[in-house]
C-alpha cells in the first residue's frame, strides 16, 4: 500500500529514471500483475505466485510488512525468534501479527556513493574496494543491486543487476570530482529501491560530507522514504565526528543458495518501474524538527551532517553509522550486509484506512533484554 510514491515535481524525472527501459526484462507493471492474477484464478491454480520469494496471491487482504533486526545488550544479532516473541502496535494499538519469517530473503539493494572531490585519491580507491567485498558479501544468486553516485549532480551509474563484477567494472571507471548532491540522490534512489524485484528493499548511502548542491531538502528526502518500505542505511565518514561504529563484525550466518525457500505472503509492489503513474494526493506528516531552512538539519560546513543523515535513515528501520576513517569502512558496510541477513519479517493486515495520513508503528519484543529496530510507519496512500 506504500507504492504510490506521488513525489513532488522536483523530484518527477528522478522518478521516471528509476523505471524500466523496454525490453530490460524487468518491467513488470501492475496491469501485468492483474492479468496474471486473473489467469491463475480462471484456472483454480496453486496460490503460490511462482516468484522466488512466493508471494502469494489474496484477495482483498492487504498486509502491513515490516522487518524488525533484533540484538543483545552487547550488539550481537539474537536469532531463533519465534513470531509470539514479537509485539507489534499500529498507532498504539496492538495488532495481530499474521505473517513471519526468520529465513534470509533476497534483497533488492541500491548503493549510493559520494564521489565529489572530497573522495579523490586514496578515499575513493578505499571506497571502491570497501564496496566490492560488500557485494561479495551479500552472496545471495537473487540479490539485485543498482548503483547511483552523487557529486554536483545524482546520477544513475548502473541500472539494476546481479553482475557483481559489471557493477565493480563501472566504479572503477568514476572520477570523483565536484560538489554534494546526496539528498537529490538518496530521493531518486529510495524509489527505484522499491520498484525491485525481491520483497527486501534497502539502501545504503556512503559519503565522507555535508550536503552542499541538492535540490531537495532533508524533510523531503524524508517524505519519499516514509512512502516506501524501503531499509535506508547511511555510513557517514568524519575523520574528527564521534564514532558510533564500535562493534565487531559478526559472522555471516545465512542458509546455502540452493536450499528451497520457504513461502512469505506479501503484497505485490506494483511493477519495477514508475513512469505513467497519476501522482497521489500529498500526504499529512507531523512536523520533522531541526534546521533553519529547507536544505539541511543540524550541522555546518563540509563535515558530515549526522542529524540529516539520521532523518534519513531512522524512520525506515535502517541505521547511521558514523567512523572516522575509511580503513574503518570496510567493516561497517560488512556489518549492514549482515544485518540484512539475519533480520525477521512480520506482517499484520491492514486496518484499510487510505487517510493519506501517517501512522504508527511500533515492534517490540517480549525479552526485555533485547532490542528491536523497525521500521516506525507508514503513509496509508490512497
Amino acid at each position: 500500500m506504500n507504492t504510490n510514491l506521488g513525489l513532488p515535481s522536483t523530484r518527477l524525472a528522478g522518478s521516471l529514471r528509476a523505471g524500466r527501459a523496454p525490453g530490460s526484462g524487468f518491467q513488470r507493471g501492475p496491469r501485468l500483475w492483474a492479468v496474471a492474477a486473473g489467469l491463475l484464478a480462471l484456472a483454480g491454480a496453486s496460490p503460490l505466485a511462482g516468484q522466488q520469494d512466493g508471494f502469494r496471491f489474496k484477495s482483498g487482504v492487504e498486509l502491513i510488512n515490516v522487518t524488525a533486526t533484533v540484538t543483545d545488550r552487547s550488539g550481537r544479532f539474537a536469532g531463533s525468534l519465534r513470531k509470539d516473541d514479537f509485539v507489534i502496535y499500529e498507532d498504539n494499538k496492538l495488532v495481530e501479527v499474521t505473517h513471519f519469517s526468520a529465513d534470509r530473503t533476497p534483497v533488492s539493494l541500491g548503493i549510493v556513493v559520494d564521489t565529489s572531490g572530497s573522495m579523490q585519491g586514496e578515499k575513493w580507491s578505499a571506497a571502491v574496494s570497501s564496496i566490492d567485498r560488500f557485494l561479495r558479501q551479500m552472496s545471495d544468486e537473487l540479490d539485485e543491486f543498482f548503483l547511483y553516485r552523487f557529486s554536483a549532480n545524482a546520477d544513475l551509474v548502473h541500472d539494476w543487476t546481479n553482475d557483481r563484477d559489471r557493477l565493480s567494472w563501472s566504479m572503477n571507471r568514476i572520477h570523483p570530482n565536484g560538489g554534494t548532491a546526496m539528498y537529490d540522490a538518496a530521493a531518486e534512489a529510495v524509489p527505484m529501491a522499491q520498484s525491485g524485484r525481491n520483497r527486501k528493499k534497502a539502501v545504503v548511502i556512503i559519503s565522507d560530507g555535508n550536503d552542499t548542491s541538492s535540490r531537495v531538502g532533508v524533510s523531503e528526502v524524508k517524505q519519499v522514504v516514509r512512502e516506501t518500505e524501503v531499509l535506508v542505511y547511511a555510513v557517514g565518514v568524519d575523520s574528527q565526528g564521534t564514532p558510533t561504529f564500535q562493534r565487531p563484525t559478526p559472522p555471516i550466518n545465512q542458509p546455502p543458495i540452493n536450499l528451497p525457500r520457504l513461502p512469505i505472503p506479501f503484497p505485490f509492489p506494483g511493477g519495477r518501474g514508475g513512469g505513467g503513474r497519476v501522482p497521489a494526493p500529498q500526504p499529512q506528516y507531523p512536523p520533522i524538527g531541526g534546521g533553519s531552512g529547507p536544505y539541511s538539519v543540524g550541522g555546518a560546513g563540509d563535515r558530515v551532517n549526522v542529524a540529516a543523515l539520521r532523518e534519513i535513515t531512522d524512520d525506515s528501520g535502517g541505521r547511521t553509522e558514523i567512523v572516522r576513517d575509511f580503513r574503518d569502512l570496510d567493516p561497517a558496510v560488512s556489518s549492514i550486509a549482515d544485518e540484512l541477513s539475519q533480520q525477521y519479517y512480520l506482517g499484520y493486515p491492514s486496518p484499510g484506512l487510505k487517510d493519506g495520513r501517517w501512522h504508527t508503528i511500533r515492534v517490540e519484543v517480549r525479552d526485555p533484554s533485547l532490542k528491536v529496530r523497525a521500521r516506525k510507519g507508514y503513509v496509508a496512500t490512497p
